[in-house]
Order: C-alpha cells, then sequence, then structure tokens
C-alpha cells in the first residue's frame, strides 16, 4: 500500500509543478484577465502540501497499516483532485460553478487528515 502512495505523491508533485509553471508563465495573461490569479495560487499551492502530505500517508502505512490510513490515502487524493482541479478550471476558464465544487474536494480533504489522525489515534506500539 505505501508503494501505491508514493507512486500517487509523485504524480501529484510532478503536475503539481507542471501546472505551477504553465500557470506562472503559459497563463499569466488569462489569469490576470480573469482576475483569478489568487484562486490559482491557492489550488497549486494545496495541490503541491498535499503532494508532499501523500509521502506522509505512503510512511504511515508502511508503519501502521489499517484501513483508516487507506481511507485517508484515499480521501486525500480524491480531495486534492477535486479542490485545486476545481479551482484550476475557475481560475483558467473563469468557470464560476466551479466555486460550488471547491467545497466538495474541501470537504475530502478534511476528512482525510480525520482519517490520518484517527489512525494514529488507533494505533498501538
Amino acid at each position: 500500500m505505501s508503494r501505491q502512495f508514493v507512486l500517487i505523491a509523485a504524480v501529484m508533485g510532478f503536475l503539481g509543478v507542471a501546472i505551477g509553471a504553465f500557470g506562472a508563465h503559459g497563463l499569466e495573461a488569462t489569469l490576470e484577465e480573469n482576475g483569478r490569479t489568487d484562486t490559482f495560487e491557492t489550488a497549486s499551492s494545496y495541490h503541491m502540501y498535499h503532494a508532499l502530505v501523500m509521502l506522509g500517508v505512503a510512511w504511515l502505512a508502511a508503519q501502521m497499516p489499517s484501513r483508516w490510513v487507506r481511507w485517508a490515502g484515499y480521501l486525500l487524493t480524491a480531495g486534492t483532485v477535486i479542490f485545486s482541479g476545481s479551482l484550476y478550471i475557475l481560475a483558467i476558464a473563469d468557470l464560476s460553478i466551479m466555486g460550488a465544487v471547491a467545497p466538495i474536494g474541501g470537504t475530502a480533504l478534511v476528512l482525510g487528515w480525520g482519517c490520518m489522525g484517527y489512525a494514529a489515534w488507533q494505533h498501538t506500539t
């Protein structure tokens, strides 16, 4: 399981850097025109934070394998895709409905962190 989460972290990190660079260099005019530069930066920040967190999930999966750690990984992955993805679309396409989608991803992120905490709480050494 930890291998899977390391691979997810690697893909998330790769895409986070690539999308962030594309936004900074290739989309600067579009983001400024849409007034969504801050939105894109928020998406990019959360994307990269959670790519790094997935490395922590991979470590936890190796140290204390449990369904709660797995759920944390799945929820954090889905939450990052939904949250950051909807904000990327909002910023680039100025599609305002995506602002209503972002909280779904945010909820998944919060639940993922909660599952991680619960796994640690239940773990006995």
